[in-house]
C-alpha cells in the first residue's frame, strides 16, 4: 500500500484502558523488553498490562490507529515539580513509541504537537522526560536539566561511624513516614518531583521484591531521612537516599557502614551536582556522571508568571527574541520586566532585542542547570556582556535535583 493511502487510513484517538494490551505490546517492542527481563523482576506480561492500567486511566494517552491497531503513542502524566520553591504543573512525557513500519510519516511529531498543545491548555507550563535519544528531543525543544552521578565505594573506604543522637529502623516500603520525609525533601530541592500516587507507583514499579527501607529517626523520634536499598552478592545497592538534614545523612551512612562484614561494595546514584567523594574520608572512589532528565518550557509566558527571579536593587527590563522548533506561541520578540521583588511579567513584542535564544537553552538556563555566562561562551545565546551579566543577576544559583523515573 502506498504511503499516501496509509496516511489517509490512520486516525488520531485517545488510548484507553481497553487498549492496555496494545499499549504494553508497543512499549515492549520499541524498548526491547523481553520475557527474560520481566522474569528477572518477577513479572509476567499480563501483570505488566495490569500495572499500566493506572497510566491509561489517569494520564493523557494519545495515539495513532491503523484500523483498530495502535501503531504510535505517547503519554503525558499529570505531575508537579518544585521550581525554586514554586509549585509548577508539569507534563511528564513518556510511553513514546512507533512501530518501525510506520516510521517517517511524521506521526510522532504530530503527536507531540498535540500533546504540548493540551499541556498548555492544562496550565502545564513545563514538561519533563527521560530521553532515549538526546539529539531527537533537542530537535523538539527539550534540553538537559539534571545529571546522574553513579558511585562505587569499596568496603575499605566506607565512612567511619560518627555519633548521632538518632537511629535507623528497617520498615516496609508501605510505611507512611517514607512519603512524609520525601514531601519535606522535595520542597527543599529545586527541580524535584512532588510525588503523587501515580508518581510513587512509577518510581517503584520495577523494583525487586528484596527492596528494604531504613528510616532515620532523630532524638525526638521524628523521621528525617530514609534509604531504599537491597543487598545482593555482597553489594549494597542504594536506590534512593533522602535526608532533611546533615544528621540524617550521617545516620544513614552509619547504617550502611554497619553492613561492612556482609558487603564488599556500595553502589548508588546522586542526582545533584554534589559528588560523594568530597564528603568521604577517603574520597578516591569511582564516580561517573551522565545526563539524566530533560525539560522544555511549554508556555513561556505562563512559566515566567510563576518564576521567582532573584530580588533586584531596581526594576529591570530585557527584550529578547525566542525561537521554538514546535510551538508558535513561544516564537517572536518578548519584553520581560522584573520588579525589585523578583516578579517577572512577559509581554509579546519589543524593539531592539539584546538577546537571541531558543527554547531548549532558555529552559536549561532558567532551571539553573547551565549559567548564562557559560551559555554565551559556547554560543548557545547571543547577547552582549551587559545582558549576560543582567541574566546572571536574575537567575538563582541552584542546580536542579530530580531522582524520579517514568
Amino acid at each position: 500500500m502506498s504511503r499516501n493511502k496509509l496516511q489517509d487510513r490512520i486516525r488520531l484517538a485517545n488510548v484507553e484502558t481497553k487498549h492496555a494490551e496494545q499499549f504494553n505490546n508497543l512499549l515492549r517492542y520499541v524498548f526491547q523488553v523481553t520475557n527474560r527481563d520481566l522474569q528477572i523482576f518477577g513479572w509476567e506480561n499480563r501483570e505488566i498490562t495490569q500495572a499500566k492500567l493506572p497510566v491509561l486511566k489517569y494520564a493523557d494517552v494519545v495515539g495513532w490507529f491503523d484500523g483498530d491497531k495502535l501503531i504510535s503513542q505517547l503519554a503525558v502524566y499529570p505531575f508537579q515539580v518544585n521550581i525554586f520553591g514554586r509549585i509548577y504543573e508539569m507534563g511528564g512525557l513518556t510511553g513514546v513509541g512507533t512501530y518501525p513500519e510506520y516510521a517517517n510519516l511524521g506521526l510522532m511529531n504530530k503527536l507531540m504537537l498535540h500533546a504540548l498543545t493540551k499541556m498548555r491548555g492544562r496550565k502545564q507550563s513545563i514538561s519533563y522526560l527521560f530521553p532515549y535519544s538526546i539529539p531527537y528531543y533537542r530537535r523538539k525543544g527539550w534540553e538537559i536539566i539534571t545529571d546522574k552521578i553513579s558511585f562505587e565505594v569499596p568496603d575499605t573506604q566506607l565512612p567511619k561511624t560518627k555519633k548521632v543522637p538518632g537511629n535507623v529502623e528497617r520498615v516496609t516500603i508501605e510505611h507512611p513516614d517514607i512519603k512524609e520525609i520525601y514531601d519535606q525533601f522535595s520542597m527543599q530541592h529545586h527541580g524535584a518531583m512532588l510525588r503523587n500516587k501515580l508518581a510513587w507507583e512509577e518510581y517503584l514499579r520495577w523494583d525487586l521484591d528484596e527492596m528494604t527501607v531504613g528510616i532515620y529517626y532523630n532524638n525526638d523520634d521524628l523521621p528525617t531521612g530514609y534509604l531504599l536499598y537491597w543487598v545482593a552478592e555482597e553489594i549494597f545497592y542504594i536506590k534512593e537516599m533522602v535526608y532533611i538534614n546533615e544528621e540524617a545523612r550521617v545516620g544513614l551512612w552509619n547504617f550502611i557502614s554497619a553492613h561492612f562484614s556482609m558487603i564488599t561494595l556500595v553502589k548508588g546514584d546522586i542526582y545533584k551536582g554534589e559528588p560523594l567523594s568530597f564528603v568521604l574520608d577517603d574520597g578516591d572512589i569511582k564516580e561517573t556522571i551522565a545526563p539524566y532528565f530533560m525539560a522544555r518550557i511549554v508556555d513561556v509566558q505562563l512559566f515566567i508568571e510563576q518564576y521567582p527571579f532573584k530580588k533586584q536593587d531596581k526594576e529591570g527590563c530585557l527584550i529578547f527574541t525566542l525561537s521554538d522548533p514546535m510551538l508558535e506561541w513561544n516564537r517572536g520578540t518578548f519584553t520581560l520586566n522584573v520588579d525589585k521583588d523578583g516578579t517577572g511579567v512577559l509581554h509579546a513584542g519589543g524593539i531592539n532585542p539584546s538577546l537571541l535564544i531558543d527554547i531548549p537553552t532558555l529552559t536549561t538556563m532558567l532551571m539553573g542547570y547551565k549559567r548564562p555566562t557559560y551559555l554565551a561562551r559556547i554560543g548557545r545565546i547571543q547577547a552582549d556582556e551587559a545582558t549576560v551579566q543582567f541574566l546572571e543577576g536574575l537567575i538563582r544559583p541552584e542546580h536542579p535535583y530530580f531522582s524520579d523515573y517514568f
